[in-house]
């Protein structure tokens, strides 16, 4: 518990103080946030607006992290240090966010609002997320657990297991699943992202939906003598995963003081990318992959929003099923404040976490 509150604590006080640091940075090197000319007009006010917070969040999370092993260790040496499954974690988040960083630093150059191709953004996204994949499924512990496995997983492994012709295949096919989760969370934080404070108190309560889940695992571990019953969990690192959530939800609401309405900064792709991934390192590491479909069904429904907003277009043959997607800004455009529409997509995404984690203890309470 000790660990958890210095991974939070410290990542919330070092994000509050630095963001607006970073602030001053970005607004001398003037570093400004470039709108679509096809968004609401209202957002033509934030021209200018420093982005590429995200840095502060990924920078906050990597110190608070160490620092809180490292302090902890101090305290007590027998104590475990930094895992295999926050490495994993880490190197998948700082990956997408440096993704997001090449993505911003071309959007300021080339002073325009697009910055990689989409093609250039999957096969970076598609490379990382294999060898965070490959990796996943070495590093076995003690007790002979991988951080991941090829079972698909819903709050627990499931039967379904995708070496079902053999471990090269296995590993094959899971390669496939886990760049689909990657891609799919990466793309969906990122479409969130675009009113201030949306994505930052999204990603806090999924997080926090992570957290609490990744810390009842630990209490509950087979890997534990004191647990007898098969309700336990096979998870290589779970406290491991629970500090690097309790770490991501305090640096998210330093920044979120900053960059609620109206923000004085963005995160940026390099913020939105590497939540992304944090996201679904967490599905992936957690053995909870199915059940990312609901804790982050805010970002699901936002992304179904594009997907059917394309399909309807070319199926129509220019008809368009919202007035604008992501379907945020279709609020926006039928004449609800942007905070208004933040505040009720918190409310959405809430409760779909609270969803989540109901199924997530009521499965462990039927097999208990």
């Amino acid at each position: 518990m000790i660990a958890l509150i210095l991974s939070g604590g410290l990542a919330l006080l070092f994000s509050l103080v630095g963001t607006p640091l970073f602030i001053r940075l970005l607004v001398k090197r003037g570093y400004g946030q470039f709108i679509r000319d096809d968004g609401p007009t209202s957002h033509h006010t934030k021209r200018g607006t420093p982005t590429m917070g995200g840095t502060v969040v990924v920078a906050a999370v990597l110190v608070s992290y160490l620092l809180s092993h490292l302090i902890v260790f101090l305290l007590n040496p027998r104590t475990e240090g930094p895992t295999i499954s926050g490495a994993l974690l880490l190197f998948l988040m700082c990956a997408m966010g440096g993704v997001g960083f090449l993505d911003d630093a071309l959007k300021i150059s080339k002073q325009r609002s697009l910055g990689l191709t989409a093609a250039a953004k999957l096969i970076l996204q598609g490379v990382i997320g294999i060898v965070f994949a490959v990796m996943a499924l070495g590093f076995p512990d003690a007790n002979g657990v991988t951080p991941a496995s090829t079972a698909i997983s819903f709050v627990r492994d499931t039967p379904f297991n995708l070496a079902f012709a053999g471990p090269a295949l296995g590993v094959v096919l899971f390669v496939v699943w886990a760049n689909l989760i990657v891609t799919a969370t990466t793309n969906g934080v990122n479409l969130t992202d675009g009113l201030d404070g949306l994505a930052a108190g999204a990603s806090i309560m999924v997080f926090s939906g992570y957290l609490v889940m990744g810390f009842w695992q630990y209490n509950q571990n087979c890997a534990s003598p004191r647990i007898a019953h098969g309700a336990c969990y096979t998870v290589r690192d779970p406290l491991d995963l629970a500090m690097l959530a309790a770490a991501l939800i305090g640096a998210l609401v330093g920044f979120l003081w900053w960059n609620t309405s109206p923000a004085k900064i963005f995160m940026g792709d390099t913020g939105s990318l590497a939540l992304g991934g944090a996201v679904a390192a967490f599905a992936v590491l957690s053995r909870t992959e199915l059940l990312l479909i609901v804790l982050a069904g805010l970002f699901v429904i936002i992304s179904l929003s594009v997907i059917l907003q394309v399909g309807f277009f070319k199926l129509t043959r220019g008809r368009r099923l919202f007035k604008m997607a992501p379907l945020q800004h279709h609020f926006e455009l039928k004449g609800w404040a942007e905070v208004t529409v933040v505040v009720r997509f918190w409310i959405i995404c809430g409760l779909c976490v609270a969803v989540a984690v109901g199924i997530f203890y009521a499965e462990w309470v039927a097999l208990a």
